[in-house]
């Protein structure tokens, strides 16, 4: 198994995209993105390597949209993939770790390998990832929110996937602007299960 090559990566988001564009609701859209995110990126050979999973760890992956709230308190988890239930909304304190650099300077991050980057921290509730990726999404009035995505393999991630996470973010703030997501999250934040990470540390 290898990782999917440019021309398939292409025809499967043309697929998610013209599957997003019938969805009226922005998590719905954004689902499809993500599920895209969790499924087509990533090298699926990297589990063979030396290290890459450490005893009791799992070859599993996760991704989301982490939205900016309104108040600027959070990045909040929407259109979820792989998360537990009970983190549907999960809530990291905007200025937290890599989500919280994303938004203060705007750029993408790739870590490869979570292990040598020490500031790394868990907010995932069951384990701790092992490579990931952060992209903005970027539209005319700022940034409102990233794309993300996640292993707990080591080496998961290269600058190939970021390439491609950075066509799914420019696609995601079309969705945003075209399905008036900003006017959706303020009646859907504070959501009744909002999961604040800082009440979990």
């Amino acid at each position: 198994m290898t990782r999917r090559s440019a021309e398939q990566f292409e025809h499967d988001m043309r697929k998610a995209l013209a599957a997003a564009a019938t969805e009226a609701a922005p998590e719905a859209a954004f689902g499809h993105l993500t599920q895209l995110a969790h499924d087509a990126l990533g090298d699926p050979d990297a589990v063979r390597r030396d290290g890459a999973l450490l005893p009791g760890e799992r070859n599993y992956r996760v991704a989301g949209v982490f939205a900016i709230t309104p108040d600027r308190r959070y990045n909040m988890l929407l259109a979820d993939r792989g998360f537990p239930p009970e983190q549907r909304r999960l809530a990291v304190p905007i200025e937290w770790n890599h989500p919280g650099e994303v938004v203060r300077t705007k750029r993408p991050i790739l870590l490869e390998n979570t292990d040598d980057h020490g500031e790394f921290r868990q907010f995932l509730k069951t384990s701790r990832m092992g490579s990931s990726l952060y992209h903005p999404i970027l539209t005319p009035q700022g940034m409102v929110a990233q794309i993300v995505t996640a292993s707990q393999v080591r080496w998961t991630y290269d600058e190939t996937d970021l390439a491609r996470l950075s066509l799914l973010a420019h696609v995601a703030a079309l969705i945003w602007q075209a399905t008036d997501a900003t006017r959706w999250l303020a009646a859907d934040y504070p959501a009744d299960d909002l999961w604040r990470a800082e009440d979990h540390v």
